[in-house]
């Protein structure tokens, strides 16, 4: 076997086990589950906009009702329009300040909402008018779809920060990619564990 040969066979082998180790690296599995991490995350935005939409329709339809409520419907206004204002975008989901103060933001505008619709019970027209019963149940609708959108955001960033924390995958994150861990999304109202009481 001649000299030329005798290369020719291990240079040909190595290019398919340079690809398999890269492979194996992360280096393409990283940016993959860090994008489907950020389209995860445009999923609960795209949610909270869902709400924000229906707000103004919904304080129109209450302040028909119910136009002494001026301090709860202006507590809705205003923390929706600072919902709004506070935006992450897929490059911040890694910066956990910025990741705080949307969901600070987000948690006024469902506690001012929660205040607007027991509303609702001090007024039995207001109670019984198609409009507000479909505003009302889009919304309810639509808290349930941030729940989900927010349940598999937080799934997507957990594979994410696995993949990017665990052998061979840390080191390719690191060296080619300079990644840093994601941001859940977490529960920041206060006693969110506890049940709230339903009273009928």
């Amino acid at each position: 076997m001649t000299l030329r040969r005798r290369l020719t066979v291990p240079v040909t082998l190595a290019a398919p086990l340079a690809a398999l180790a890269l492979a194996g690296c992360g280096v393409n599995a990283i940016p993959t589950a860090e994008e489907n991490a950020k389209a995860k995350w445009a999923d609960v935005q795209n949610q909270y906009q869902r709400r924000a939409d229906l707000i103004p329709n919904l304080v129109s339809t209450v302040k028909g009702y119910a136009a002494h409520e001026q301090s709860t419907l202006t507590a809705v206004v205003d923390a929706r329009a600072k919902a709004t204002q506070v935006t992450v975008t897929g490059d911040d989901i890694s910066n956990p300040d910025k990741m705080k103060q949307f969901q600070d933001a987000q948690n006024q505008l469902t506690g001012a909402l929660g205040r607007l619709l027991a509303v609702n019970e001090a007024y039995p027209d207001l109670k019984a008018d198609q409009n507000f019963l479909a505003l009302q149940s889009q919304l309810e609708g639509t808290e349930n779809r941030i729940a989900v959108a927010r349940s598999d955001y937080n799934s997507a960033v957990q594979a994410y920060n696995t993949r990017i924390r665990t052998f061979p995958d840390s080191i390719t994150a690191k060296v080619v990619y300079g990644a840093k861990p994601i941001t859940p999304f977490t529960a920041t109202t206060p006693n969110a564990e506890t049940a709230p009481t339903v009273k009928f």
